[in-house]
C-alpha cells in the first residue's frame, strides 16, 4: 500500500469510528485496521501534522473539518466504485468490497465521473423496464 493509500485508510477508518462511537482512541484504530498501536500512533501524528485530525496527548482522536471532507470524499468514491462494480460486472459482495476499497485511492476523478454516469444510466434502464 502506498503512503497516500495508507493515510486515506486511516482517515476513512477514523471517520467511520467517529460517526459510530462519537470518539476514537488509538486502540480503536489499531484494532479496526489490524495494525500495532505504535503504527496507529505514528500515522495519527502524521495526519495531525497535515491538519487532518486533532489529538492531545493520550486523549481521543478527532478529525478536523478538512479531515471530515477528505473522509467523505473517499467514502463517496468507494460507493460509486462499488455500485459500478456490482451493477456492471455483477461481482460478489466480497469482490465488490475488496476491489472498491483498493480502487478508491488510485482512480482519477475522470474515472469516477465515468463510473457514476454508467451507474446512473444503468439505473435509468432498470426504472424504465
Amino acid at each position: 500500500m502506498k503512503y497516500q493509500d495508507s493515510s486515506e485508510m486511516y482517515i476513512k477508518t477514523i471517520y467511520i469510528l467517529q460517526k459510530d462511537h462519537g470518539h476514537v482512541h488509538i486502540t480503536d484504530i489499531s484494532k479496526a485496521l489490524n495494525v500495532t498501536k505504535p503504527s496507529a500512533t505514528k500515522a495519527t501524528e502524521l495526519l495531525k501534522s497535515r491538519r487532518l485530525l486533532d489529538k492531545e496527548g493520550y486523549g481521543p482522536v478527532r478529525l478536523t473539518d478538512e479531515g471530515i471532507l477528505l473522509a467523505e470524499r473517499i467514502l463517496n468514491r468507494h460507493e460509486i466504485i462499488a455500485r459500478c462494480l456490482k451493477e456492471t460486472l455483477m461481482l460478489s459482495p466480497e469482490e465488490v468490497e475488496e476491489n472498491a476499497c483498493r480502487m478508491e485511492h488510485v482512480v482519477t476523478d475522470a474515472m469516477i465521473d465515468a463510473m457514476l454516469k454508467i451507474s446512473e444510466s444503468s439505473k435509468e434502464v432498470d426504472e424504465n423496464e
